[in-house]
């Protein structure tokens, strides 16, 4: 088996840095191409810039929504989300209210949820969570929504916050879920080894803006 094909199929190339340019987007778009990486994950703006460079190949367009702080109100993001769908998107990464979820407002945080996928059918939908910012027990209710929202995919965070994916959140959602949905591990997952444990423990998906270093590493 390839294994830097296979490793490749559950990457996420991502640049959602404030001050990535056309340039480094153009960049991205060719190493996706190059190492055959599932979707390219940028910022709402790159939409249509990327969905044009892609258009001839299976590559994932995914853009975020509600990003990085999630705190928009619901008719903002829906603007947000469909426009991305109309620019090309083929997935959404949504930062959910984490401010309404750490307050207890979890009906809102459902209802908002809910209402961004009834609008924007027929696409994958991953729902950013943000681990850093949760207890054990917040961590379990969170999968819950998310399973309960519609959405395909949990995702551990934005890359935001001071940590990243851990690799106990992955087994504690994976346990949790049951195969309800899936599990993209994002933050910090920077070289071979972690993509792979991630993978072990239960991803189905890898964000990072190390994807190329990941699949350098296995080859050499």
């Amino acid at each position: 088996m390839d294994l830097s094909l296979s490793i490749s199929k559950y990457i996420d190339h991502t640049n959602l840095k404030p001050y990535a340019t056309y340039k480094d987007i153009e960049k991205l778009c060719e190493e996706a191409k190059e190492f055959s990486f599932y979707g390219i994950c940028v910022n709402p703006f790159y939409v249509k810039f990327v969905s044009d460079i892609l258009k001839k190949t299976d590559i994932k367009v995914i853009s975020v929504v509600g990003f990085p702080l999630g705190e928009n109100k619901l008719k903002t993001k829906l603007i947000e989300a469909s426009t991305a769908v109309n620019d090309g998107a083929n997935e959404l990464d949504i930062v959910w209210n984490i401010g309404a979820f750490k307050s207890g407002d979890y009906s809102y945080v459902e209802e908002e949820l809910k209402t961004i996928i009834y609008y924007t059918q027929n696409i994958t939908h991953k729902i950013i969570v943000e681990t850093a910012y949760l207890t054990e027990k917040e961590k379990e209710i969170a999968v819950n929504i998310v399973i309960n929202s519609g959405a395909e995919f949990i995702k551990t965070s934005t890359g935001f916050a001071e940590e990243g994916a851990k690799l106990e959140d992955i087994k504690l959602f994976k346990k949790i879920a049951k195969d309800k949905i899936k599990i993209k591990a994002a933050g910090g997952i920077k070289d071979y080894k972690t993509a792979i444990e991630m993978i072990k423990a239960g991803a189905s998906r890898i964000g990072t803006s190390h994807g190329v270093k990941i699949v350098e590493n296995i080859e050499r």
